[in-house]
């Protein structure tokens, strides 16, 4: 009794069968043949008639000037000369 044994499915779908009954699953694949329907035309228009999609606007940034700050001693790039004594 391996997992693809013929008794194996047909117990399976006794179970089903005794679970949902005969006409919960007849409705059931009816509702998954609509949707394969559906999907397969949606597919179909997608591919014949494809819409240009319209540029997006250019963004703009703007910039703002830094503040300036008077730079102190700790910060000052330029390294110090050493004092002539």
């Amino acid at each position: 009794m391996g997992f693809g044994s013929v008794w194996h499915w047909l117990l399976v779908i006794l179970v089903l069968v005794l679970l949902f009954g005969a006409g919960k699953i007849s409705g059931l694949m009816g509702d998954v043949a609509k949707g394969i329907k559906s999907f397969k035309k949606e597919m179909g228009e997608s591919e014949t008639a494809p819409e240009p999609e319209p540029e997006p606007a250019p963004k703009v940034i703007e910039h703002k000037k830094p503040a300036t700050k008077a730079k102190t001693a700790s910060r000052a790039k330029t390294p110090r000369a050493p004092k002539a004594s």
